[in-house]
């Protein structure tokens, strides 16, 4: 697919998707949506990729949806009678399309790590969260504005910011509205690291690097996948039940068998498994939920 508002590049298994519109301080559109989701398929469906690293072009990562539709912005109804379809608006069915954007992020079967290269409000905060570790610049501003915007939190921040950060301090930030620097961000569990500009994509690359390096791309996509989903368990022995299937799955594959004697023989693993191929059924092991009951 060739893409207008990201770019998509594949060396030594990682992927870097950069969010690129510099020149609108990589403002979130409809069609960034559509191509980040495309991305992620793309990196999904090849084996070379293994981590996903996400930034921004230019000065900032992303300051929020692209407002140059004035106030009808946020006004769906308005935005399908544009140009976003001939179907008759149904508000019942309407998605937020960072939604679907952090859907995408979420069911990765690759981890997912943002590099915040600067600014990044709204919409450019929200979709770091489903990412899996977040590594942010110096003094850059970050802000869940949406109630300054006449709006609601959006792209799964519902979910995610409180599981991130705590009810506490997601509430303070969701309800005033306010923006505030990767420093209280990182102060607040939000943010793993603060760098230079200079030195935040060699930290990330170096971060990605481990999991290329040393782990199995198999054992690491369910190990995503496990974590996220007993975000909501009921019970310790969904972990345990689940563990103990992977676990007997997993314990006599190609990878198990190379990760002990690698270890044994003091050398790096080569792992023979595919994510494409090794999976076990069924996975996931969770049925993604109809968006409408």
């Amino acid at each position: 697919m060739a893409y207008e508002t990201i770019k998509l590049d594949v060396a030594n298994g990682i992927a870097t998707l950069t969010l690129h519109r510099p020149d609108r301080m990589n403002a979130f559109t409809d069609r960034m949506a559509r191509e980040m989701i495309a991305a992620f398929d793309e990196t999904d469906a090849n084996d070379d990729v293994r981590v996903v690293v996400v930034t921004g072009a230019g000065k900032a990562f992303c300051a929020g949806a692209d407002l140059s539709g004035g106030g009808a912005t946020f006004d769906y109804e308005q935005r399908r009678a544009a140009g976003r379809g001939e179907a008759e608006f149904d508000p019942e069915i309407e998605r937020d399309g960072g939604g679907t954007v952090g859907l995408r992020i979420y069911e990765s079967l690759k981890p997912v790590i943002a590099a915040i290269n600067g600014h990044a409000v709204g919409v450019g905060a929200t979709m770091t969260l489903p990412m899996d570790v977040r590594l942010a610049v110096e003094g850059a501003k970050m802000g869940f504005v949406f109630a300054r915007r006449g709006i609601v939190p959006e792209t799964l921040s519902s979910y995610f910011l409180p599981r991130l950060v705590g009810i506490s301090a997601a509430m303070e930030w969701v309800t005033t509205g306010r923006v505030f620097h990767t420093e209280e961000a990182c102060a607040r569990g939000l943010v793993r690291s603060l760098h230079k500009p200079e030195e935040l994509m060699p930290a990330a690359y170096a971060l990605a690097r481990e999991i290329v390096e040393h782990t199995s791309p198999v054992s690491v996509a369910l190990a995503r996948r496990m974590m996220l989903d007993m975000l909501d368990a009921e019970h310790p022995m969904e972990a345990h039940r689940l563990e103990s299937r992977l676990m007997v799955m997993r314990g006599r594959s190609g990878d198990a068998k190379e990760g002990v004697t690698s270890f044994l023989e003091k050398r790096a693993p080569v792992y023979p498994d595919k994510v494409s191929r090794d999976l076990p059924q069924p996975f996931p092991w969770r049925k993604t939920p109809p968006f409408r009951e």
